[in-house]
């Protein structure tokens, strides 16, 4: 009898092991991100969305990106809308970013230059600034010989403009005036 019930227990905690490495790998594999890993049934792509676009009228303003006066900036159109009263856009153009993006969201123009060297070397006017990330300032400005790129190979947040779009820029975005960055 004492070999019969010692198969029992061991059968038992044999069954009671495997339950519980079921139960842990279901929980591991379900686990919000906040625990260090992401959900089995949700992946970065779907989690993270692109604001809808007309790409037959790319200058359209992108719906909810805020209401009022403001400039928006799309980080993955490499684009900027300066709004006024009513909604109304009243410039679009093409912008090239520098190495440091800001992270979506609502900010404001908190410094402007009129002249300055940019991170790169390179002499700017223009300069409206409204985010800092890493230490990096980030802001609009145009390049005083015309370029558009600023070097790849410096970490800047030059987000770099045609010297009409930057006295557009100039003249639109005052301290204080709204930025909104999407996606």
């Amino acid at each position: 009898m004492a070999g019969s019930s010692s198969a029992i227990v061991a059968g038992l905690t044999a069954a009671a092991l495997a339950t519980a490495g079921f139960l842990a790998y279901q929980a591991a594999a379900t686990a919000p991100a906040e625990f260090g890993r992401p959900r089995a049934t949700a992946s970065p792509e779907v989690a993270i969305s692109k604001m809808p676009r007309d790409r037959r009228h790319p200058t359209a303003l992108p719906t909810g990106s805020g209401k009022g006066v403001r400039v928006v900036y799309s980080l993955d159109d490499d684009r900027v809308w300066l709004v006024g009263e009513g909604d109304k856009v009243q410039r679009s153009f093409e912008v090239s970013p520098g190495a440091v993006d800001p992270p979506p969201g609502s900010y404001t123009v908190t410094s402007r230059s009129n002249s300055v060297r940019g991170s790169d070397g390179v002499p700017v006017e223009h300069v409206v600034r409204f985010a800092s990330v890493d230490g990096v300032a980030v802001g609009f400005s145009a390049a005083v010989d015309g370029s558009v790129r600023a070097d790849p190979r410096k970490k800047t947040g030059g987000i770099r403009e045609t010297r009409a779009d930057g006295a557009a820029m100039w003249t639109f975005a005052t301290i204080g005036r709204k930025v909104v960055v999407i996606r």
